[in-house]
């Protein structure tokens, strides 16, 4: 059995606040108990000294297509392991696979293995981010493979990811889309709107059918408008709608951030990284499915056409963005890339909080938020360097 370890003297973000000097015990893969001091005696075996710290659940992803130089959309079941090896020491202990357009039977076979790597607990599941997608908000998709969200095809997917399949981003004013969410909802399956030309009414429709979730909200949608409010609008207003977001100062000002939190409210946001192959590993040329992406100074842009291609994001980096410079608090930070996200996948009876019986992932961040530890299932990811 793995040694007891008790976490103490942090400032420990919890699910009713934020508690000074208070102390986590682990006893193996689980948190054991959460609680205010006093603290172990110093030396303690198994005794991790956290003074000046903080100490928040691990950060879930459910938006992300690679990292570390691989593709969660197109590699081998290695390159996906490297992709989530990297994220994890950026604070992610758990992400979801996000395909992208890409020819029907190739979305099938590749979502067959991402299941296997699912079914052993390396990533928490599949998203389809096209090919049922508008051709007007295409973004970084290749628009010779994009198709109406027929839902037999969309029933093909869901079969190929044997009970994995998390999430389909879809443009549900196309021929197929409502009656496709309604099949994805029957299933299991998040049914999310993005890469829309929808009109505000055609996306309370798609609500009204069972979506819930705003693919990266603001991008690859229309514009919010005084007469025709479109898509924002009916997504932020609707209390049974999730936000996604970017907080990588690139696709957002952050005004539309602020916003979005106003409008939506600390429960209703959930940070992603729309990550592509560099995020983690730097500037150069990549592939994002069939596409050719460039890559320079962190921002990711198709060779041709120049539209941004997803981030080079992690969520470090958005969580220390989202309190350094967007002025949030830090428990409404906690809630965007962690509690909301776990409930939105359904998995926050075991992640999502720091919370007695609750897998033991959680991040140490240093009082200017940038990260010095990782724990996922009680196992030192990053080992904590502490003076």
């Amino acid at each position: 059995m793995a040694p007891t370890k008790v976490l103490t003297g942090a400032r420990v973000v919890l699910p009713t606040g934020t508690v000074d000097d208070a102390r986590v015990t682990v006893e193996g893969t689980r948190i054991a108990a959460t609680a205010p001091g006093p603290s172990p005696a110093e030396g303690t075996a198994g005794t991790v000294d956290l003074r000046g710290h903080w100490l928040v659940p691990g950060f879930v992803d459910i938006h992300n297509h690679g990292g570390g130089g691989v593709s969660f959309a197109g590699g081998t079941a290695e390159d996906v392991l490297q992709g989530v090896r990297t994220h994890l020491r950026h604070g992610t202990t758990t992400v979801v696979a996000s395909a992208v357009t890409g020819d029907l039977d190739f979305l099938a076979r590749h979502a067959g293995m991402l299941a296997e790597l699912a079914q052993q607990g390396d990533i928490a599941g599949i998203h389809f981010e096209g090919p049922f997608i508008s051709p007007c908000r295409k973004g970084a998709h290749d628009e010779s493979l994009l198709r109406d969200p027929d839902p037999a095809e969309v029933r093909k997917l869901i079969d190929a990811a044997h009970g994995h399949a998390r999430m389909m981003t879809l443009a549900t004013e196309l021929p197929g889309g409502l009656d496709s969410v309604r099949l994805l909802v029957e299933h299991g399956v998040i049914a999310a709107v993005g890469h829309t030309d929808a009109t505000y009414e055609q996306t309370v429709a798609a609500v009204d059918a069972g979506a819930t979730v705003a693919t990266h909200l603001f991008n690859a949608m229309p514009p919010l408008g005084h007469r025709a409010p479109g898509p924002i609008a009916a997504l932020l207003e609707d209390e049974r709608v999730t936000v996604e977001l970017i907080n990588d100062g690139t696709h957002l000002h952050p005004g539309a951030l602020q916003f979005a939190f106003h409008h939506a409210g600390r429960d209703r946001v959930a940070f992603i990284t729309d990550a592509m192959d560099a995020a983690g590993f730097g500037d150069g040329r990549y592939m994002l499915g069939p596409l050719e992406v460039e890559v320079a100074d962190g921002v990711a842009r198709l060779v041709e056409g120049n539209s941004i291609a997803g981030s080079t994001l992690t969520l470090d980096r958005a969580f220390k963005r989202a309190v350094t410079v967007d002025g949030l608090p830090v428990e409404d930070v906690v809630a965007a890339v962690s509690a909301n996200p776990a409930r939105l996948l359904g998995l926050d009876d075991r992640i999502g909080s720091l919370e007695p019986g609750k897998d033991a992932d959680l991040v140490v961040l240093d009082d200017a938020f940038e990260l010095v530890g990782v724990m996922r299932k009680g196992e030192w990811a990053v080992a904590p360097q502490l003076a």
